[in-house]
C-alpha cells in the first residue's frame, strides 16, 4: 500500500532514493541509495547461492558411488575410486559459473537475458502447483493434527521466552524474509520501463507480486507441516518436502518421483538465478539516478551500444563474487546482511512519504488523513525490524553490511567534493581566461565548404581542438 502511494506521487521512478532525497535532503536520499546498492549486490550473492542450494540439495552428499555406478569400474572411474570427492566442494565453483553467465548476458542487453530465461517460469509454476496439490490433498487428514501440535507449538514458545521475546522470534523471522521487500523496490524503481499507463501498470504487478508471493509461500510452508518435513543436512527443505510428497509415485513399477523432484529443482534454481536479475537491472539504474546527482562517477549513467549499463553490470558483478567469496555461498549469513538494509531504506522510505503527506496536505485535502496512518505504522513496523535485527544480529554479520553502507556514503561525498571542485575550478577559469576577440566571420570558399566537417562530433573536435590552443595561448 505503501509502495503504491510512491508510485503515484512519483511516477518518474527513483523508488526509495528518490522519494528520500526530495522529501527528506540529498544526505539521507545518499543512505537510502547506498543502502539500496548494497542491498542489490546482496540480491545477486543471495540470489546465487540460494539457487545453487537447491541444484545441489539431489545430488549425492559423496560422488564416489555415484561415479563408480555411472562409469562402472573401468579406468575412466579410477579417479572416483582413488580420490574422495565430496559434491559440496563443487558448489562454489558453481556460483560463481553462474554469476559469471548472467553478467554476460547483462553485457550483451537486459532484453535478451529476459528472453531466455523467461521460459524457467512456466516449468516453475507447473511442478510447483502439482507438488502442492498433492502435499495439501494427500495430507489434508493431517490438519486437525497439525493444528493441534502449531498450537501447542506457540503456547510453549510463549512459556519459554515470555511474550516479548516470542514477538522478539517472530520478528527475526519476519526479518529473514525482508527480501522479498525488494522485489516492490524494483517495481517501483524501474517504473521507466513499465508499459503505459505506467502507474497503473506497476500497481497491478505489485498486486500479482503480493498475492503470488502468499499462495506460494503460505502453501510451501503448510506443506512442510502437513508432510512433517524437517531439516536435513545437505538439503533444503523444499527438497525434503518435495522427496515426502513423490516418494510413492510410481507408473507401471518405475519410480518417477525422483525424476519429478530434480525437475522441479532445477527449476526451482533457475529461478532463483533469475531474481539475480532485479540487482543486475535495478542496482545500475540506481547507480545512474545518483551519477546524475555527482553522488557516483559520471560514467555509470552511461549506456552502452546495447542500452545496457556497461559499467555498473560489471561493479554489481564484481562486488556480488566478493560477497560470494568471503562468506562462501552460506545463505544463512547472506540473509543476515541483507535484512538490515532492506529495512533501512524502507524506513526512510515510509518517513519520507510520511513527511510528503504532512508537507502536500493542502493540495491533498480529501484524502492525505487516509495515507498518512498507513505510511506511520509501516514506519513503526520497519524500524522496529531494523533495531531488532541489528541488535540480535550485529555480530553475525550485521556490522559487515553497516560497515560497507557506511564506507559507501563515505565514498559518495568524496566523488560529489570532487565534482564540485572541478565546477569551481571551471568557473574561476572561464572568469580570469578572456574571450576570443569577436571578428566578421569570412564568407566560407567552395573549398571550405567541401572541406567543413561532415558530423556534429567532428565539427565538436575540431571546437576542442580550437579552443584548447586558445588556452594554451594564454
Amino acid at each position: 500500500y505503501g509502495y503504491s502511494r510512491i508510485i503515484e506521487q512519483f511516477p518518474s521512478g527513483g523508488g526509495g532514493y528518490v522519494v528520500s532525497t526530495r522529501m527528506l535532503g540529498s544526505k539521507v536520499g545518499l543512505v537510502s541509495g547506498a543502502a539500496l546498492l548494497v542491498d542489490y549486490v546482496l540480491t545477486i550473492t543471495i540470489s546465487v547461492a540460494s539457487g545453487a542450494d537447491a541444484i545441489f540439495s539431489f545430488l549425492p552428499a559423496n560422488l564416489n558411488n555415484w561415479g563408480q555406478g555411472v562409469l562402472g569400474n573401468g579406468g575412466a572411474a579410477f579417479f572416483f575410486r582413488h580420490f574422495p570427492i565430496e559434491a559440496v566442494a563443487y558448489k562454489l565453483p558453481f556460483e560463481f559459473f553462474i554469476l559469471a553467465i548472467l553478467t554476460l548476458m547483462n553485457l550483451r542487453g537486459v532484453k535478451e537475458s529476459i528472453t531466455i530465461l523467461a521460459p524457467i517460469f512456466v516449468v516453475f509454476l507447473v511442478t510447483h502447483t502439482i507438488a502442492l496439490a498433492f502435499a495439501l490433498g494427500g495430507s489434508a487428514g493431517h490438519a486437525v493434527e497439525v493444528t493441534h501440535a502449531v498450537s501447542l507449538n506457540i503456547s510453549d514458545t510463549v512459556k519459554l521466552l515470555g511474550t516479548f521475546g516470542a514477538l522478539k522470534l517472530f520478528v527475526r523471522a519476519y526479518s529473514l524474509g525482508g527480501g522479498t521487500y525488494t522485489g516492490i523496490e524494483a517495481v517501483s524503481n524501474g517504473l521507466p520501463l513499465m508499459r503505459e499507463p505506467r502507474v497503473q501498470t506497476a500497481k497491478r504487478t505489485m498486486v500479482l507480486l503480493a498475492v503470488s508471493l502468499a499462495v506460494t509461500a503460505g502453501g510451501i510452508l503448510l506443506a512442510y507441516l502437513l508432510v512433517g518435513a524437517h531439516p536435513e543436512e545437505g538439503k533444503t527443505m523444499n527438497a525434503v518436502m518435495l522427496e515426502a510428497v513423490t516418494k510413492s509415485w510410481n507408473f507401471g513399477g518405475i519410480p518417477f518421483g525422483p525424476t519429478f523432484v530434480i525437475v522441479t529443482l532445477v527449476s526451482e534454481g533457475a529461478l532463483l538465478f533469475v531474481a539475480a536479475q532485479t540487482g543486475f537491472v535495478d542496482g545500475p539504474r540506481v547507480m545512474a539516478n545518483m551519477a546524475t546527482d555527482s553522488w557516483l562517477p559520471h560514467c555509470f549513467a552511461a549506456l552502452s551500444d546495447r542500452l545496457a549499463m556497461n559499467n555498473g553490470v560489471g561493479l554489481m558483478a564484481a562486488a556480488g563474487a566478493a560477497f560470494l567469496l568471503y562468506t562462501g555461498g552460506d545463505v544463512g549469513k547472506l540473509v543476515v546482511m541483507y535484512s538490515i538494509n532492506v529495512f533501512l531504506t524502507f524506513s526512510l522510505s515510509n518517513l519520507a512519504m510520511t513527511v510528503f503527506w504532512i508537507r502536500h496536505r493542502k493540495e491533498h485535502v480529501g484524502d492525505w488523513w487516509r495515507h498518512l496512518p498507513a505510511h506511520l505504522i509501516a514506519l513503526i513496523l520497519c524500524a522496529t525490524i531494523l533495531v531488532i535485527t541489528i541488535l540480535e544480529k550485529f555480530a553475525d554479520g550485521g556490522w559487515l553490511t553497516l560497515v560497507l553502507t557506511a564506507a559507501l556514503v563515505a565514498m559518495c561525498l568524496t566523488v560529489q567534493r570532487h565534482y564540485r571542485q572541478v565546477g569551481v575550478a571551471l568557473k574561476r577559469l572561464d572568469r580570469d581566461l578572456p574571450s576570443p576577440p569577436e571578428v566578421d566571420e569570412p564568407v566560407p570558399s567552395k573549398r571550405d565548404v567541401n572541406e567543413a566537417p561532415s558530423s556534429v562530433i567532428e565539427f565538436a573536435e575540431n571546437q576542442e581542438s580550437h579552443l584548447l590552443e586558445h588556452v594554451g595561448s594564454h
